[in-house]
């Protein structure tokens, strides 16, 4: 295969027109029947907002590169580590874990809405915890590291993420009884709307959707959630339905005085891309290594970002709860 033709497939495949062109090519518009055939003709209007997006700031003379080089290497990098690492979580989880289901649902509305609700949850656990066990936050830090909001964030992870979230959402669901088709129908929407999510303000100013902001978690909310303001921090950890938010307190809507400052708290050099992709890793590593005694060295990889073992912790919860108490002075 010629480097044009890897090129064009990287491409094609980044875009999602794979299966566009070939019903162009066949005429065979026989799988637009199928729930299947539907989501993959769906699949390019996420990449199509992006260009749009590039474009406008392009033409508004807005586009800064540093805004999306830095998301699209770790995209790249993602990519081509992805064709050597094929972890197949998804399938071993529903594999071990079905026969323990504690219920059996299957390909109907109600138990759709169930399965999303649960997926939800579980989805909460995986995010909750990569932003509260530092090591896990090694891992999604790579997410939080842009310090501008595109379409293109949205595939900024590190490469070991998806099979530690896959893990925890899949069995979660699995156990708790969630069909193997309703959860693939489940991602589907949660991967199209956790792509939308980020949609920077080049392409909507307002991400609040009007009435919507009062039942969904939209852009806006996620926005909150990825800025580094003391009181937006580790909030909105849902991602389309917002009651477990609410349940467990984490619930933050933009609030109209504070402008959001994307980013995450430690000093980065955002052009460099060891220190966006592995920069977490090396302070908890030298953390480890100046911490006395194991117990402490456990404590710093299980403990929250910002844990300390002197006892000056500088945590999320800290950082928020100390911004809130004192502006609640006034």
């Amino acid at each position: 295969m010629s480097i044009f033709e890897t090129l064009s497939n990287e491409v094609t495949g980044f875009l999602g027109l794979g299966a566009v062109i070939k019903l162009f090519q066949t005429g065979d518009y026989s799988s637009l029947k199928t729930i299947d055939g539907v989501f993959s003709v769906m699949r390019p209007i996420i990449p199509l907002l992006l260009v749009i997006e590039i474009l406008r700031t392009l033409f508004t003379r807005k586009f800064k590169k540093g805004q999306y080089l830095m998301p699209f290497l770790i995209y790249v990098f993602n990519d081509v580590t992805g064709k050597f690492i094929s972890f197949g979580m998804v399938a071993l989880c529903i594999g071990w874990f079905s026969k323990y289901a504690l219920i059996h649902t299957y390909f109907i509305w109600y138990w759709i809405v169930y399965g999303y609700i649960v997926w939800e949850f579980a989805h909460f656990i995986y995010h909750f915890l990569g932003h509260k066990v530092r090591l896990f936050w090694c891992l999604h830090s790579t997410h939080h590291a842009p310090e501008h909001m595109n379409l293109f964030v949205s595939h900024a992870h590190f490469f070991l993420e998806a099979p530690y979230a896959d893990i925890i959402r899949t069995s979660i669901c699995i156990l708790l009884g969630v069909d193997p088709p309703v959860l693939f129908f489940i991602m589907f929407i949660d991967g199209f709307w956790g792509s939308f999510i980020h949609v920077g303000e080049h392409l909507i100013k307002n991400a609040r959707l009007g009435f919507l902001n009062n039942l969904i978690l939209t852009p806006s909310h996620h926005r909150v959630h990825h800025a580094k303001n003391p009181l937006y921090m580790d909030t909105n950890f849902c991602n389309l339905l917002n009651i477990w938010d609410r349940i467990f307190k984490t619930y933050q809507p933009e609030e109209e005085g504070i402008e959001i400052e994307y980013g995450i708290s430690r000093e980065i050099n955002n052009d460099n891309f060891f220190d966006v992709y592995f920069g977490e890793f090396y302070g908890l590593f030298r953390d480890i290594a100046k911490a006395p005694g194991i117990k402490n060295k456990f404590l710093y990889i299980f403990m929250p970002p910002g844990w300390s073992h002197t006892g000056e912790h500088k945590t999320a919860k800290v950082v928020r709860s100390k911004f809130i108490e004192e502006n609640l002075k006034y």
